[in-house]
């Protein structure tokens, strides 16, 4: 892989032989308003300036990270291993495949998500290697899209007991106000999304149903960054950007297993 600048990330600690971590705005080529470590195609920003970003986010997960097509749905993608002799070829995970969970096993073969409010969520096996990367917005919360996510770690040969979870910056409950029938609608699908924003109006807490269905799920060991995207500029916010009426970038989560370092 040709060397590229390092970028600022907030790693986090999934166990030993896996590399992951959050990205920030900081670090990238975009101009504004996508300034400038923007990972998102199609957000308006040059399709040049999205590729030298990528090539710094593949940097950091020391090879090429995976990701695809996120449609807000629960479909869950798996990564598939190299073909042996006499192995059938399996199509290559892309930008023209739509999941919003991918999973993978293969050592050296990172998945990443992209985000701008919505909740990324990083899981790892550190036993067997298999990984996922989880875009868990509003749709797919209500959904179930963490729960595919796990269950198809466990069927790609995952161990329940020693997956970890790490939950990424998001938008909060505070800050995310929706109309009072649809908190009522995704409340009655995951109890734990209900809340009231900090000006009194009907809110969702994304991150606090994420928890629950991780729990729901049997993932037990979780570290949840707790930053608010509409509120720390650190981060790209839809919402935020759209207050202004501007557009604006997507972050990344990412996760692999690594070769031994010797």
């Amino acid at each position: 892989m040709q060397h590229a600048p390092q970028i600022p990330v907030l790693e986090v600690d999934l166990g030993p032989g896996i590399r992951a971590f959050f990205t920030t705005r900081a670090g990238g080529v975009s101009r504004a308003p996508w300034a400038s470590l923007n990972v998102g195609t199609a957000v308006g920003d040059d399709p040049a300036h999205v590729s030298r970003n990528r090539e710094r986010v593949d940097q950091a997960a020391g090879a090429r990270v995976t990701f695809v097509s996120q449609v807000h749905g629960r479909s869950v993608a798996v990564l598939p291993a190299s073909d042996g002799p006499g192995v059938p070829s399996a199509p290559a995970l892309d930008a023209s495949t739509e999941a919003d969970a991918l999973v993978s096993r293969v050592v050296d073969a990172p998945v990443g998500v992209y985000v701008a409010d919505c909740v990324p969520v990083l899981l790892a096996d550190p036993s067997s290697g298999v990984v996922a990367a989880v875009h868990a917005g509003r749709p797919g919360v209500e959904l179930g899209v963490l729960g595919e996510a796990v269950r198809a770690m466990v069927a790609t040969g995952a161990d329940i007991a020693s997956i970890r979870a790490a939950v990424g910056p998001s938008v909060c409950g505070r800050c995310y106000e929706v109309p009072a029938d649809l908190r009522e609608r995704v409340a009655a699908a995951v109890p734990a999304t209900w809340a009231t924003t900090g000006w009194g109006t009907p809110g969702l807490d994304l991150p606090r149903g994420v928890l629950a269905q991780l729990a729901d799920a049997g993932v037990t060991q979780v570290v949840h960054v707790d930053r608010c995207t509409r509120t720390d500029d650190a981060f790209f916010s839809h919402r935020r950007a759209s207050a202004d009426g501007l557009a604006t970038g997507r972050f990344a989560g990412v996760v692999g297993a690594r070769r031994s370092q010797t």
